[in-house]
């Protein structure tokens, strides 16, 4: 069981969601770069790896289609997810509904349970492969950077203290560990992998494509933005290759 590497990527992602969080408070003009970078690594992990990766490991039980009929229900069921129950949060801070005042803790506590299903995809992709962590924990790092960004601009954007912000970057920060220990010692059933990853491609675009893309683009839609989403995407494919 790779418990060293997994921990070790999940304490990684802790770190970087800690300076997403210190970045926010600092560089808030440039945050969309970092975002567009983050978008198209995770839209390149779901088309450059996670997809093709199920396809193969299921190719005795499940065909293409089916493996990217799962990918689907993975991105629809976490479109319903993220705006009926955690109440996805926009750029301006408003939420789809729910009270003013409970908008802080409710979208913090929406990113902190992203970044459990970090943690836990981290594990699913050693237990699978190590090529495979390998690629998933590359665009989890990307992905929980901007967790920390978007923890933080949520809690003051929203006018809470910079203390409460700490709070929720904290929270956010140590959530991937929980996923990662969750992802290690949940025995998966025989054949669950290939929907599982093929489930992970499913959630990756739709935070990619439908979450952190928009978001790159609400306030700064500049040509140097869709720059650095098309980098993310190609730093993405060479990790893939170079992983094998």
């Amino acid at each position: 069981m790779p418990v060293v590497p997994v921990m070790a990527i999940a304490a990684g992602a802790c770190v970087a969601t800690l300076a997403g969080g210190a970045l926010a408070l600092r560089l808030r003009d440039r945050l969309h770069l970092i975002l567009g970078f983050s978008a198209g690594a995770m839209v390149a992990l779901a088309f450059f790896d996670l997809l093709p990766e199920a396809i193969r490991i299921g190719a005795r039980e499940l065909s293409p289609a089916t493996v990217l009929a799962i990918a689907a229900v993975g991105f629809f069921a976490y479109t319903i997810l993220d705006r009926a129950i955690l109440l996805h949060v926009h750029g301006n801070g408003e939420t789809a509904h729910g009270a003013p005042d409970h908008r802080q803790w409710i979208g913090a506590a929406s990113l902190s349970a992203h970044s459990v299903m970090d943690g836990f995809a981290i594990a699913v992709g050693f237990r699978a492969a190590p090529a495979i962590g390998i690629v998933v924990a590359a665009a989890v790092l990307a992905h929980d950077f901007s967790d920390g960004v978007n923890t933080v601009n949520l809690v003051l954007v929203n006018k809470g203290a910079p203390r409460l912000a700490l709070r929720w970057l904290l929270t956010d920060a140590i959530a991937p560990v929980i996923g990662a220990v969750l992802g290690l010692f949940v025995a998966l059933p025989e054949g669950a992998t290939a929907p599982l990853l093929g489930c992970f491609a499913g959630l990756f675009l739709y935070i990619g494509a439908s979450d952190l893309l928009p978001e790159s683009f609400h306030a700064h839609p500049r040509a140097l933005t869709t720059v650095m989403t098309l980098l993310g995407a190609g730093v993405l494919y060479l990790v893939v290759r170079l992983a094998g």
